[in-house]
């Protein structure tokens, strides 16, 4: 396999375990990309592959699809199931549809975009990267961030950077309900024109106006001589 630029591989009739066991083949072998036809939302395909490599996915995917992942950059036409690019350390991961819960969780490095609507808890535990949602986004987005950004262009639902530690949120549109510990901020010169730099990189059309949204501390400590204050917050 080695010297070839592109494999095209048919998930029909493929057990799990043989689709990731020859994409990491091609990865070692240095295919630069793989082209997976008949998905059929089938979960975790394109997972623990820690080599760079381009994966270009024909098709709806299910669970955690490039889980686990390093450097690895991918394609999705279509929608994807909960989980895509969970733990994500470095790379991309575009999403031309809509995801389900959790897209991008924990992730580490690298960006993930969304094209289309993203489930609740999109960029939960979020520690660094970019996570881009193109619609809107359900509820608890940004749940116990650390750090990285969420750049929402659409509406979110309740709970939005709930328990939020780090990092910074950027939405478009209205909020159902703020999470705890929330506050909107100023954006510092340059900030701004980053996001809209990246949205217009993606081919994403901007809202009018964004929101700045980063952690207002109130969470950072617990005092137990102050329960009161900590359960008002809460």
């Amino acid at each position: 396999m080695a010297n070839v630029e592109t494999l095209t591989l048919d998930c029909r009739d493929k057990p799990t375990r043989d689709i990731n066991n020859a994409i990491r083949k091609a990865a070692d072998d240095g295919v630069k990309t793989v082209e997976i036809l008949n998905t059929r939302a089938r979960h975790n395909i394109g997972v623990g592959i820690l080599k760079p490599i381009h994966l270009i996915y024909r098709g709806h995917v299910g669970y955690y699809t490039v889980g686990l992942c390093d450097g690895v950059t991918a394609e999705i036409h279509g929608s994807a199931g909960w989980g895509v690019g969970d733990n994500l350390l470095a790379g991309e991961v575009v999403v031309e549809g809509n995801a389900a819960t959790s897209a991008g969780p924990s992730i580490r490095g690298g960006r993930i975009v969304v094209k289309g609507n993203g489930g609740p808890r999109c960029g939960v535990y979020l520690k660094s990267g970019d996570l881009i949602i193109g619609g809107d986004a359900g509820y608890m987005s940004g749940f116990m961030m650390q750090n990285g950004r969420l750049i929402i262009c659409g509406d979110a639902a309740k709970g939005l950077g709930d328990s939020m530690y780090q990092g910074q949120i950027w939405l478009g549109g209205k909020v159902e309900e703020m999470g705890s510990g929330v506050a909107e901020t100023e954006p510092e010169a340059g900030e701004l024109d980053a996001v809209l730099e990246m949205l217009d990189g993606y081919k994403i059309k901007p809202p009018k106006a964004f929101r700045k949204l980063e952690s207002d501390r109130s969470l950072w400590n617990f005092n137990k001589n102050d329960f009161a204050a900590w359960k008002d917050v809460l």
